[in-house]
């Protein structure tokens, strides 16, 4: 402690550049000393008594942190985040409280995004702890801004801390230790690369994260290292011991482009080459977590644990009514899945294929198949009628569920939009509601029937829109220009969210083909209605199939329009290169889709198609395979020519003109589709799902004080989930 307490008493009359001479050569003497103990202390390696591995039996965790020390680390905050997401990595960025402004936006993208918001103390002077008296100061305000960020982890400067005291802070971690590292001012050792409970406390205790791999300060400016072998070979060495591989790097001293590195910098180009390396020998083998993630998991894991005084999140109990198939319904099967994996009891209530069993497990969610469905509607009527049928029939089974086991949250899934008021008992009596609008109701109805958008009946629709969101909590909506229109007529801004459809990165990524027919395969994989274009595409086919005779086209779905297209088809003398295929769980679809050589998303430009973001694009481009889509203002909002090479929208000259070119040109393909797959990897449900939890946690928060309030325990409430 003397020597850190002199340290921060000189630091600012001593020029930089002198400090940072004189601990390099401290730095060079102590490097020496502990050979023995540095970068790889073999007796960190023991696994706690209750270990039995970390989730989906991942070799490793990985713990991207950053620490930003000073408004120079602050303005670099964008570039790093670019840097990780353009290689599908998360991370977890830590800000002092009084060193620079901190701003709103900021801390928004980052959560939004994927990334996580913690406290490195209130200025970065290092005495946070040095007296009892100076910690009660700044305490109040850590915990202050703990609330106001939502940020659960805290991280003291220096390492230097008294983890006694932190029982004060409102956190569930903290990550001010290390399993090794002499280079530290205070250099106490934990000595285990796994976290670690520290008991006691109003708030029942906290987790701590030690830092396994050395900060990059260390490696590249106090021992000048000039590569990132250190950061290889350990690790490599957690990796073999099923350890926590959490990293510290700063903004502050990470040059980015033409920048020079200077005296006290380093090319951040050493943290992307870390980053590759970790992909290209680890990949699929490890877990990229938040800190906040593990600390939750590491709770879970320690033999039922759970600190006096400690308020864990109740798990919820959530329904999803859906009028579709849930097992190809990419959106829903994301949603129920993230829920279920963290522990969360999910039900769903869907449509029935022909032979599927009325319930049924999948991975942790149970469906629920009420109603039997043709998607074969050619009128109005008949499609009305069955929206009914299913509406009365989900809300006969919500309202009786409800009432033996109350659901926190019902999670609606339209079309259509009225489907939210079979929540209608649980919402009387405290549940949540979600509307997620998939597809907006007058505008896809107006398309599917030809209706008129100046018509009565839209107007009734664009009434019950109005409702619907209404009754709702929250609202959910599918894209962007949607919102826009939402907000215009139908909901508040504050009340809605945009959520992609983001394809899941364990289903939808880069593999080798399977398949050595040597044929050059088109697909289009969706449903078969008007506004998707498949006819468009099929007459495009038509044009070029005598010259590339070894091209075929697949088609999978099922809609109302199949039979028209196979006509159309056989019309055209395609049989023996046009390819229909029934609908298939989404694995199925993605490895057929992963076997293709080229991916059509033909939409017209109705007033339904122009703004309906079709989630085949991003799930071809994490695939990359190479995309050619019709040019449409939705997708012209969200992609452009250097990913995805455009047609005229309802152009079948101009299509079959590009899709000829596309199949003769390999390279062309091969550039396109590098360029996607590099944006692709920022639009994966991993980074992103942390949004849709944001919403659903911020409505459990606010339904489990209204119940404490009421002084009630919901009927079938479990305890004891994720901390």
């Amino acid at each position: 402690m003397l020597i850190r307490d002199i340290y921060y008493q000189v630091r600012p009359f001593v020029p930089r550049t002198f400090q940072v001479m004189v601990r390099q050569r401290v730095a060079a003497a102590r490097r020496k000393m502990e050979l023995d103990t540095w970068p790889i202390d073999s007796k960190a390696a023991s696994a706690p008594p209750f270990w039995n591995g970390w989730p989906e039996n991942k070799r490793f965790a990985l713990v991207l942190t950053h620490d930003v020390e000073s408004a120079a680390g602050y303005t670099r905050c964008h570039q790093l985040t670019e840097l990780e997401m353009a290689r599908g990595y998360r991370s977890s960025f830590n800000f002092v409280i009084e060193g620079y402004r901190v701003s709103a936006e900021l801390r928004r993208h980052l959560v939004e995004n994927g990334f996580e918001v913690g406290i490195h103390g209130v200025y970065h002077d290092g005495k946070d702890f040095k007296s009892r008296g100076i910690f009660e100061k700044r305490a109040p305000l850590i915990n202050l801004r703990l609330k106001e960020w939502q940020s659960a982890g805290f991280r003291a400067p220096a390492m230097y801390c008294r983890h006694d005291w932190l029982h004060e802070l409102k956190i569930e971690y903290d990550s001010s230790t290390f399993d090794t590292d002499p280079f530290e001012l205070e250099a106490t050792a934990v000595g285990t690369i796994f976290p670690f409970s520290v008991h006691g406390g109003s708030n029942g205790g906290y987790v701590e994260l030690p830092y396994t791999l050395a900060q990059d300060f260390t490696l590249f400016v106090l021992l000048k290292e000039k590569n990132i072998d250190t950061w290889k070979e350990k690790l490599d060495w957690i990796a073999k011991h099923g350890g926590m591989a959490l990293i510290i790097t700063h903004p502050d001293y990470m040059s980015f482009g033409g920048e020079r590195a200077g005296f006290s910098k380093y090319p951040a180009d050493y943290y992307a080459q870390f980053l590759d390396y970790v992909d290209s020998r680890y990949r699929g083998q490890f877990w990229n977590a938040l800190p906040k993630e593990i600390a939750r998991f590491w709770k879970e894991r320690q033999n039922g644990w759970k600190p006096s005084g400690s308020k864990p999140r109740r798990s919820l109990r959530v329904c999803m009514p859906v009028y579709s198939f849930y097992e190809t319904d990419n959106r829903v099967i994301r949603y129920a899945e993230t829920l279920a994996k963290r522990g969360d009891e999910v039900e769903v209530i869907s449509l029935r294929q022909a032979g599927q069993s009325d319930h049924e497990v999948i991975n942790g969610v149970r469906v629920f198949r009420i109603q039997e469905r043709i998607v074969n509607e050619k009128g109005k009527l008949d499609y009305l009628l069955r929206l009914i049928k299913f509406f009365l029939r989900s809300a006969r089974f919500i309202t009786k569920n409800h009432l033996r086991a109350p659901y926190d949250l019902i999670h609606v899934h339209s079309v259509p939009d009225f489907e939210v008021f079979v929540a209608l008992v649980p919402k009387l009596t405290g549940s949540k509601i979600i509307l997620d609008i998939h597809d907006i109701v007058p505008e896809f109805y107006a398309s599917k029937f030809g209706a008129s958008p100046r018509g009565v009946l839209f107007n009734v629709l664009v009434a019950i829109e109005r409702l619907s969101t209404l009754f709702s909590d929250h609202v959910i909506v599918s894209n962007h220009l949607w919102e826009q229109k939402l907000v215009q007529r139908s909901v508040s801004k504050g009340k809605c969210t945009v959520i992609l459809n983001y394809p899941d990165p364990c289903i939808f990524y880069q593999r080798e083909k399977s398949r050595t027919d040597g044929k050059k395969i088109v697909m289009y994989p969706g449903s078969l209605n008007y506004h998707q274009g498949v006819d468009i595409a099929i007459r495009a086919f038509s044009k070029i199939s005598r010259e590339v005779p070894d091209a075929e086209f697949h088609i999978y779905g099922e809609g109302a329009e199949r039979d028209n297209l196979a006509e159309l088809a056989a019309a055209l003398g395609l049989n023996g290169c046009v390819k229909f295929f029934s609908a298939a769980p989404i694995s199925e679809i993605a490895e057929a889709m992963a076997n293709c050589d080229l991916g059509i998303v033909p939409k017209r430009n109705n007033t339904f198609g122009d703004e309906a973001f079709s989630t085949k694009i991003l799930e071809f481009m994490s695939l990359g395979v190479p995309v050619l889509v019709s040019s449409t203002r939705i997708d012209r909002f969200y992609f452009n020519d250097k990913v995805v090479h455009f047609f005229k929208a309802q152009d079948v000259d101009d299509l079959a003109e590009k899709l000829l070119s596309m199949l003769k040109d390999q390279s062309f393909r091969q550039t396109l589709s590098a360029n996607a797959l590099a944006m692709a990897q920022n639009f994966s449900w991993e980074l992103k799902k942390a949004k849709y939890l944001t919403v659903v946690d911020a409505l459990s928060v606010v339904k489990q004080e209204k119940t404490k309030s009421s002084g009630r325990t919901p009927k079938g409430a479990t305890f004891g989930g994720r901390g």
